[in-house]
């Protein structure tokens, strides 16, 4: 690659035709995930998942009663099996979601002339080496934060977009932070999602079943301002409201119905479920597992799973559904379920999120 020199009164340097793109450009990247822990041994997720379950956004719980319930009913036998689970699909080089974030900050990189970053919310690398590694690059006065959650839930965004703002008031970083909302009906990322997904829909299949993050139900209810909307009638989600800026559930429902009109699948050949239970805490329903022994009951033996509220393949696709999934539907009488992966690389993700960046 040529080399340019950039000379001020002081100092020369010599830079990259693309980084001297970047000193043209003011604003940098910041993509934001979940987190992951830094191994499988015990003491690992331990630490992952304590910092995890003890953030008040995502057990919405006073500190004491939320300290008690991690420490006492969580950490000592629960890190032992995430440990197992997590070495089921650990790949060469870490951590899937790890890895493939970092090959999506890549592949973006190509598309935009800005500074790209990664950040976990939980774990390493975490958003505030991040935020204040794109802070101290010359010439950037604003950061393009994109939490990579479609759905909006206070226990994702939310607590990501807080940390975020944390930080530079922390620091007192002079920095601008935009945020790219939750963009669980935006037409370039249902395009994209129907496109990585077209492959396995364009083979015989008996059922698909959009596989959505769990929520406890509280968490939904909490913020509908109106108190006598959400969760209190069967058709909430599908009447219009205010409340639908901030709920998890109507988020969901719309972006499957997104997929289903673009993708051509009738009505009778879907149904959403909810995985990734925590707790005794009354969550959304139908479970994932509940749907996959019904459908094997009924007869399907060949089924699909996309999870639409992952971007990234990670450990609740990768073994939860893939794998675990894959076994009790066996045990249901089913045969076959194929996971369709996230998004990941996909190009279509790449361009939009690239558009995003370009156009925020």
């Amino acid at each position: 690659m040529q080399l340019i020199n950039y000379t001020d009164r002081s100092i020369r340097h010599s830079i990259t035709v693309e980084q001297l793109g970047y000193f043209m450009e003011n604003r940098a990247v910041l993509l934001a995930n979940l987190g992951s822990p830094d191994d499988t041994d015990v003491s690992s997720v331990r630490r992952y998942l304590n910092q995890f379950l003890m953030d008040p956004y995502v057990i919405q719980l006073p500190w004491p009663i939320r300290r008690l319930i991690v420490s006492l009913f969580v950490l000592p036998s629960r890190p032992k099996a995430s440990a197992e689970a997590y070495k089921s699909v650990w790949l060469e080089n870490g951590s899937p979601l790890i890895v493939f974030s970092e090959q999506l900050k890549k592949a973006l990189q190509q598309q935009i002339a800005m500074p790209v970053e990664i950040a976990m919310r939980y774990g390493q690398p975490d958003i505030e080496s991040q935020i204040i590694k794109l802070a101290s690059q010359l010439g950037i006065d604003e950061i393009l934060f994109i939490p990579l959650y479609p759905h909006f839930a206070e226990s994702t965004v939310t607590t990501s977009i807080e940390q975020a703002k944390d930080i530079i008031q922390k620091h007192q970083l002079n920095i601008k932070l935009t945020v790219v909302k939750p963009f669980y009906e935006d037409n370039d990322y249902i395009n994209a999602l129907v496109a990585s997904a077209k492959p396995y829909l364009d083979e015989p299949y008996d059922h698909i079943i959009f596989s959505y993050h769990g929520l406890p139900e509280q968490h939904i209810t909490k913020l509908d301002s109106s108190g006598e909307h959400c969760l209190k009638r069967p058709d909430c989600c599908q009447v219009d409201h205010p409340a639908h800026s901030t709920c998890y559930r109507h988020q969901i429902f719309r972006t499957t119905e997104c997929f289903i009109e673009k993708a051509d699948i009738k009505e009778e050949d879907y149904s959403i479920a909810f995985q990734s239970r925590l707790g005794k805490a009354k969550w959304l329903e139908p479970n994932t597992e509940d749907k996959l022994k019904e459908l094997a009951a009924a007869g399907a033996k060949n089924v699909l799973v996309i999870c639409p509220a992952f971007v990234t393949d990670c450990l609740e696709t990768l073994e939860e559904i893939a794998i675990r999934g894959q076994e009790v539907f066996e045990e249901a009488g089913g045969n076959k379920l194929t996971l369709i992966p996230c998004l990941n690389t996909h190009d279509t993700w790449v361009k939009t999120l690239a558009n995003w960046c370009q156009n925020a």
